[in-house]
Formats: structure tokens, sequence, C-alpha cells
């Protein structure tokens, strides 16, 4: 989770009247509601991308669908009203917003444990049989919320995995985001079984933070995902996707995060912010802007660091293709 304090004081209200100026990238609140919510088949060796809020997407190529960290049943924490409840429950999902949305996946990517990553997983996993890859701490919580641990693939970061007709995955260790601090909520790993069974957010310890890279299929594009807005220089450089979906950070704690991204990435020639929106309002509803993220800034130091890149800011609603156009 991108924690911040959330705090509306003048540096905020600066960066939310710049994000204004970005928004007009955003379709219409009537052009969201209208948008058919199904996925259309890609054609062979293309793919389909569709955002679903926070860091999640969904990606489908060939007949078959991937997600990364799928949150779709949102719920309030008062992270954004205040005050924030680290216990609060973590809500039942809803079966019918994710049928909406995610399909029949057969893998399900996980950056981390946090609850706006991990909640529905454990349903979509034991609903649709999907594998699962993720760190030894979200195998241990998965399997203590029911999934059959032969489903889960625990990875560390380095990993190259072929999962046949093209589609690949590589593995990165990567980093969770800092707010203004410099710390996060829920730091920590498991490498056993949890005391209890997870029944509050705050039993959902981050774990580690890993990135993946997808080869969408033979011929399709490198997408690069990442749950948290940080990076490991060393474990990304080389890997020059098509696309990257770049966290926005809550802070500037981080030194250098988009320059140095930007670079070990070789200059993607499509970056589509993620995690700047505000997780706690309805899927179904218009993109609601976290006025604590400085997606404005974020766009611009693209823009500065990469000139020839192109920045797409995407909606709910939206199915893209592969070059990050709406698909008619």
């Amino acid at each position: 989770m991108n924690d911040d304090t959330h705090t509306y004081a003048r540096r905020t209200m600066l960066r939310g009247a710049a994000l204004g100026a970005a928004l007009p990238l955003l379709p219409t609140a009537a052009g969201v509601a209208a948008a058919d919510a199904r996925i259309p088949s890609p054609a062979p060796g293309a793919a389909s991308l569709r955002w679903l809020g926070t860091a999640g997407w969904r990606i489908d190529t060939g007949g078959r669908t991937v997600l990364f960290d799928p949150y779709l049943t949102r719920f309030r924490t008062g992270l954004f009203e205040k005050p924030f409840n680290p216990t609060t429950p973590i809500a039942e999902t809803d079966a019918s917003l994710v049928r909406e949305y995610a399909g029949d996946p057969e893998l399900i990517l996980v950056s981390h444990s946090h609850w706006d990553h991990i909640a529905d997983v454990p349903y979509l996993a034991k609903t649709t049989g999907a594998r699962v890859l993720g760190t030894e701490t979200t195998f241990h919580l998965l399997v203590a919320l029911g999934v059959d641990p032969g489903q889960i693939s625990v990875v560390k970061g380095g990993e190259v995995l072929d999962f046949g007709q093209g589609l690949v995955v590589e593995v990165v260790a990567s980093l969770h985001s800092r707010n203004k601090d410099h710390s996060y909520f829920a730091p920590g790993t498991l490498t056993g079984p949890p005391a209890t069974v997870p029944a509050t957010i705050s039993d959902l310890p981050e774990g580690d933070t890993l990135a993946f890279q997808v080869t969408a299929g033979a011929g399709g594009p490198t997408l690069f995902l990442m749950g948290a807005s940080d990076i490991a220089d060393r474990s990304a450089d080389g890997l020059r996707p098509d696309v990257a979906m770049v966290a926005v950070p809550s802070s500037s704690s981080t030194h250098r995060y988009v320059p140095r991204l930007l670079r070990a990435l070789g200059h993607p020639k499509i970056v589509v912010p993620v995690h700047w929106d505000n997780f706690e309002t309805p899927l179904r509803d218009p993109v609601r802007p976290d006025p604590s993220m400085d997606l404005a800034g974020l766009i611009g130091q693209v823009h500065q660091e990469s000139p020839a890149t192109r920045v797409v800011v995407p909606d709910y609603r939206t199915v893209y293709g592969a070059d990050l156009r709406p698909r008619r």
C-alpha cells in the first residue's frame, strides 16, 4: 500500500491543482459509465489490458487471463477519510464484481501482501483454480485463508517462468514505497503460518515486495508491473519493457525514484501511472484521484527524463490494446 498521512496541507493543495492539468487524459464520468466492461478477445499475438484500480491489471492474450494485484472489493479503512483504522476487518469478496472484472484467470501475480493488493486473491484462487505467484509471506497468508498450497508458487526475484505459448513471467525483486517519515504500514515477513487466521488489514504484513515483467504471448508486448513506488535498480536493470506500469509515490522519500526507474528500464515507450487513485471508492464509479499523490509531478518527471516516452493515464472502464490505445 502507498501509505501516507494524507494531510491536506498547502503542498497537497498545490499538487491537486497540478493534477487538474493532467486529468483531461481521463474520460468524463459519462464516458466511464457508458464503457463496456467486457474484455474483447484480442487477435493472435495481441493483448488486451485493463486497469483494475490501485496497482491492479488484467491482461488477456490468446484466450488466457493474467491478473496482477487484483484488489476489486474495495472497502473503507479510514485511510482517506480519517481516522485510519488498522483493525478494519477484511471485507468479504463481492463475487459479482469479481466475475465482471477478473474473468477466469490462469495466473495471479501478487506484488506484496497488503490488503489493497491481496484481499480478493483468496477468493479468486479458490473459485478459479488460478496459480498464484508471490512471496513466502503471501504463501503463508493465502494458505491460512483457505487456498490450496499446491496452487501457489513461491518466488523471490530472478525467476524467469515459461507458461507456454509465449507467456513468460520474469520475477523482479523490488521494494515497498515510503511515506514522508521513510516508513510504511505493516512491515514484516512470515516464515511460517500466522498464529491466527488473518481477519483485519493489520494481519496482512507487506512480506517483501516484487515486481513482474510479463511477455504477453508470442509476439505480444512486454509489460512491467509494479505494486509500490520504489525500485531496486540493479534487479530491474536491463528489463527493457514496452510498457511500464509505474506506481505514483506518496512522498519524495525515495531519492530520484522516477529517473532511476526509467534508466533501469531503458526508457520504455509507454509509461502508465498507477496507484494514484482513491482505492476506497467503488470500482464501478469514475476514478477519484488521491489528492496526496503527485500524479502531475510524476508525469512531468517522466517527460523530463524520457522525452520520447508516451504517458497514458488510465481509467477503470476502458479496455486498452497493447499500445495502450482504447480498443474500439
